[in-house]
């Protein structure tokens, strides 16, 4: 593959510049896993639409066809379980969740520029760690839960939706 660069100007990066050397949704690290990808869980409603909307160019276009978004404001109605299941932004920088330099929007960023083909090695090994940490989630769902009662814990259901597992599933 030959390496492209992409350059972000949005609201929270000024001219940033980062390289794809991986083909796209290819070559993730072996115990990384996804269930979904960016654009199946922009569709499904993450984050209340409230992610990605003012820099749309730096990713693919019909990653945004079917996505629910809301510019102005969160809004938890957009949200797969229709309730309110992340922490501000502020939280997860008070947390050292966040690489100010590289995603400062967090992981789901992580995500999308990792599924684009960037690699970061400390980064991903850390966002990759991070994402393993939600099965605790899963495993309280699946112990509280019948299989595909979508009605039983739903913000967990939307949380666990938000790191790229299919909580519908479960």
């Amino acid at each position: 593959m030959r390496k492209k660069i992409i350059t972000v100007n949005d609201k929270f990066q000024k001219n940033y510049k980062y390289v794809l050397t991986v083909p796209v949704g290819k070559n993730f690290q072996t115990d990384f896993k996804p269930e979904l990808t960016p654009k199946q869980m922009l569709a499904l409603g993450v984050f209340g639409g409230k992610y990605l909307t003012d820099c749309r160019k730096e990713f693919p276009k019909d990653w945004f066809t079917r996505a629910k978004l809301s510019p102005n404001q969160h809004d938890d109605r957009l949200n797969y379980f229709h309730r309110h299941a992340s922490q501000p932004l502020s939280v997860w920088r008070e947390r050292g969740w966040i690489n100010e330099k590289h995603d400062p929007r967090g992981w789901f960023q992580w995500y999308c520029r990792y599924y684009l083909g960037r690699r970061l090695p400390d980064e991903d090994e850390r966002q990759i760690k991070r994402w393993k940490a939600i099965r605790r989630h899963i495993a309280q769902v699946k112990k509280n839960c019948q299989v595909g009662d979508l009605t039983c814990r739903p913000v967990q259901r939307q949380a666990i939706l938000h790191w790229a597992y299919d909580s519908r599933k479960i």
